[in-house]
Formats: C-alpha cells, sequence, structure tokens
C-alpha cells in the first residue's frame, strides 16, 4: 500500500474520533492537553488494535463482521450520547462548576471502542489484499491520537461558548455519527 493510501485511510477512519473527541471536550471543564492526549491515546490505541483483528479474523468471519459492525457502533453511540443528552438535561445553569476535569477510562474506552468498530472491517478488507497491516494499523492509530487530542482542545473552546447544553451537543454529535455509521452501512446494501 503506497504512502498516500495509507494516509488518506488513516485520515478516513480517524474523522469519527475527532467528532467525538469534540463532545468529550466539551463536556469537561476546561480539559487540559494532558487530559487531551490521554484521550488521543486511548482512542488512538483501540483505532490501532481494531484493523489487527479484523485482519485475524480474516477470511472466515468477513461476513459476520461486516454485517453487525454498523449495529454495535451504532447502538454503543446511541446510549453514550442519549445518556449525555439527558444528563446536559438534567443539570442546572450552574453546572459549568460540576464538569469533571477528566472522564474517567471506561467513559472514554466506550465512545473510542465505538467508533473503531469500522477499523475491523478495514482490517478484514485489507487482509483480502495482502497487505502489510502493521504500518497501516501503526498509520491510523496516530493519526486518531493526533485528531483525537486536536479534538478534545476544539471541544474545550465550544464548550467556553454553548455553555451547559455542551454535553448535550457531544451526545448529539455521537448519536450523529451512529446514525452515518449505520446508515452508510445500510446505504451500501
Amino acid at each position: 500500500m503506497i504512502f498516500a493510501s495509507t494516509a488518506l485511510l488513516a485520515l478516513a477512519m480517524s474523522t469519527d474520533a475527532f467528532a467525538a473527541a469534540v463532545g468529550k471536550g466539551t463536556a469537561l471543564q476546561k480539559p487540559r492537553w494532558s487530559e487531551a492526549l490521554r484521550t488521543g491515546t486511548i482512542f488512538g490505541v483501540m483505532e490501532a488494535i481494531t484493523p489487527l483483528v479484523g485482519w485475524a479474523l480474516g477470511l472466515a468471519a468477513a461476513d459476520y463482521v461486516r454485517t453487525w459492525d454498523h449495529w454495535i457502533a451504532f447502538t454503543l453511540l446511541l446510549v453514550l450520547g442519549g445518556r449525555m443528552i439527558w444528563a446536559a438535561a438534567r443539570k442546572p445553569e450552574k453546572a459549568e462548576v460540576e464538569k469533571p476535569s477528566r472522564h474517567g477510562f471506561w467513559l472514554l474506552a466506550v465512545p473510542g471502542f465505538a467508533t473503531s468498530i469500522d477499523a475491523i472491517a478495514v482490517g478484514v478488507g485489507l487482509a483480502f489484499l495482502s497487505v502489510n497491516i502493521l504500518p497501516v494499523a501503526a498509520a491510523i492509530g496516530f493519526t486518531t491520537f493526533a485528531m483525537v487530542a486536536v479534538g478534545v482542545m476544539v471541544g474545550r473552546v465550544l464548550g467556553s461558548v454553548v455553555g451547559r447544553w455542551t454535553e448535550g451537543l457531544g451526545g448529539v454529535l455521537l448519536i450523529g455519527i451512529g446514525a452515518a455509521i449505520l446508515y452508510e452501512h445500510l446505504g451500501a446494501a
């Protein structure tokens, strides 16, 4: 696989993680770069591992992965996004003070996993093409790391502008990502 193809694939695989990271950044009280880098690491590692999993599944599980990946991603993002919207609607006006300074591991791992499920199918597809998966997975992971770290900081700016509804906005973004994944897969069928 040539460098340009790898770079474009890595960029495409990390765009949904970027949008989720913006939502995560809006839900925090002025996130610092250390939290942005931590979030980027969690998302990036997951995004790098999932094409390897897809590669390992290979031809035997290709049909199963393609059949269910979009439903799994949609459900996870719908539940997490709905939870964020519900929490934003229940918060009082002074919710800015109540925002956490960092997310727990699982609040990052779930959307990190959900936005990386499509990379399993990419890994399976690359197995068909006999592509060396290691540099591709590393490129996807590093690009996701960088885009998510920036996304969290973009969310910081949006959080200051939008106020208490930022967590709800993040929830809407996650549900939108899930719906886009579902639409893309069902529209292709």
